[in-house]
């Protein structure tokens, strides 16, 4: 149901009686919330509604040329754009400009990464409405309404489905993954992964040889300490779908067994065990060992099982774990239980909330030697080797000297690391950093190149946790402050910035939209043009409903 219908049936409707004991403004929450949607966000956010259709919709001949397809850019994740697909240089980039500013209608949280891909960019939003746009001017050619929000990116790949060439395939936070026609915005499959109401599909699925890799998170942490809740029953998974069908092939869940009743509490609620681990990132995906890896998160119960914080291997075709490397053991949490928020559906030893939240990058190195290379919240950086079942290659810290960062973490120091996704190129890593600014690290030991703090200082407390993106020369980063930065990939020196947190009153389709924090997905780079939304507003930051689309000329 729409947010509007509830909130008539419990305003004048068969749940009045309900909707009497509430105030107005808990009947409107209650709308949204239960439908996951947006009130006033329905038919305005329809492409037919919008003033800027594009007049013609030329066939897709193929999807070959400069894209940014899904979330990485490319199986590894590494978040680099080539300088012939990029079409910036680092002496380009200080000369780049607004070209056109798209509002979403009803939105607070831009948090879907644009893809871009045969000429269009293709993104989701928080109201549930999926859009093909002109890359050049910005025109709409479809919408397409789920029945949540969509908080991934993108990636659009050929389908053999009687009518269709190509589909775009995504997820919601209702757990469905859903097959589109990438020409008209036609649904050819939607597909319920998770059947757990607290699941999500939080980050991009990954499509190989005709499978779509489907990864499950949670947000039962986020209720879980509240006595008349009954936790806890969400699990992490990995989903393989036929992409033709959206057919199950495999499902693999990131914690052996399901979750069983352990015991009630004081209130009588029961409680289940083992759960959580959930899954933040795109799966990576290894050609050549066959392999897909994912990083987990903490587990919601006690004891944490030893995949939780973890890398994990799993084989392409059968889904059978090959190996998993836990980084940071008994890590169970839930929000709100460190302190005195602390309740008896807590963990018994409430672990530091340090996941993985971002996707592994996988790099060949010249020998022979393959890395996979990661970052973690507290700020360690590992490499993993890929033919030694994930045995560490080296480890540093992102934010301060390792010695530092392990006195640090044994005080319990707060989450001052890479966040949502690090970008890389032939010789270095790059990452945001929760505690704000960049750092590079060198691939061959790990060590740290530089490091720069942007605009954050110890006073000013700005975070850099979004998705950095690298093309040669350049790094682009997102901070909390809604300001977008060009830096050298050499040294960190400002090549360019852009300041986002404002109004936008002359959208491409008249829709009044406001910039705001970047805190979650990056920027792409394809064509000369640079894309990213402007607005985060899920537990912390400034809300935004706007894309922006800057270019050179």
């Amino acid at each position: 149901m729409s947010p509007e219908r509830i909130y008539a049936a419990l305003t004048s409707g068969v749940m009045k009686s309900v909707g009497d004991t509430l105030s107005d403004e808990d009947r409107l929450r209650v709308a949204e919330s239960v439908s996951g949607q947006l009130m006033g966000a329905g038919q305005a956010g329809d492409a037919s509604a919008m003033p800027n259709r594009c007049t013609s919709n030329p066939p897709l001949k193929g999807i070959e040329g400069a894209n940014w397809n899904g979330w990485g850019n490319g199986l590894a994740n590494h978040r680099f754009q080539s300088a012939a697909d990029a079409g910036l240089t680092a002496t380009s980039v200080k000369n780049l400009q607004l070209k056109w500013a798209f509002g979403y209608p009803g939105g607070t949280s831009a948090f879907g990464q644009p893809s871009v891909v045969a000429g269009r960019v293709f993104v989701g939003t928080d109201t549930g409405y999926v859009y093909s746009l002109d890359a050049k001017t910005g025109c709409v050619y479809w919408s397409y309404r789920t029945g949540t929000g969509v908080r991934n990116a993108m990636t659009v790949g050929p389908i053999h489905s009687p009518g269709h060439a190509y589909a775009v395939y995504f997820g919601d936070l209702k757990a469905v993954a859903y097959a589109i026609d990438a020409q008209t915005g036609v649904e050819i499959w939607k597909r319920r992964v998770e059947d757990n109401f607290a699941t999500r599909v939080t980050a991009a699925p990954a499509l190989y040889e005709g499978r779509l890799y489907v990864p499950i998170s949670a947000w039962e942490g986020f209720q879980a300490r509240a006595t008349d809740y009954a936790c806890c029953t969400a699990v992490g998974s990995v989903s393989a779908l036929d992409a033709n069908t959206g057919k199950v092939i495999w499902k693999t869940y990131t914690i052996p067994g399901r979750p069983k009743p352990t015991h009630k509490n004081s209130r009588g609620v029961q409680q289940y065990a083992p759960a959580g681990v959930p899954i933040w990132n795109t799966p990576t995906i290894d050609a050549k060992r066959r392999a897909v890896y994912v990083g987990t998160g903490d587990a919601s119960t006690f004891p944490a099982p030893p995949t939780a914080d973890s890398i994990l291997a799993l084989d392409l075709k059968s889904g059978k774990v090959r190996w998993s490397k836990q980084i940071y053991p008994d890590d169970s949490y839930i929000v709100g239980c460190d302190g005195e928020g602390y309740t008896e559906n807590c963990p018994s030893k409430v672990g530091p909330d340090w996941d993985i939240p971002m996707s592994p990058m996988l790099r060949d190195l010249p020998g022979g030697r393959t890395l996979i290379v990661f970052g973690t919240k507290p700020g360690d950086v590992f490499a993993l080797d890929a033919d030694k079942q994930g045995a560490a290659v080296w480890h540093t810290n992102a934010v301060s000297e390792t010695a530092v960062a392990e006195a640090l973490r044994a005080k319990g120091a707060e989450n001052r690391g890479p966040m949502w996704g690090g970008a890389m190129d032939e010789h270095f890593a790059y990452f945001g950093l929760n505690a704000g600014g960049v750092a590079a690290m060198s691939l061959a030991d790990g060590q740290r190149v530089w490091h720069v703090p942007l605009n954050a200082t110890p006073e000013i407390k700005i975070t850099h946790s979004a998705a950095a993106t690298v093309i040669p020369g350049v790094v682009f980063i997102g901070g909390s402050d809604g300001r977008l930065w060009a830096i050298s990939s050499d040294d960190g020196k400002t090549l360019w910035h852009y300041d986002s947190a404002r109004r936008y009153d002359d959208t491409v389709n008249a829709v009044p939209a406001h910039g705001g924090s970047f805190m979650s997905s990056g920027p792409t780079v394809a064509g000369g043009m640079l894309f990213v939304g402007s607005g985060y507003g899920v537990v912390t930051g400034t809300p935004g409903n706007v894309l922006l689309a800057f270019s050179v000329d």
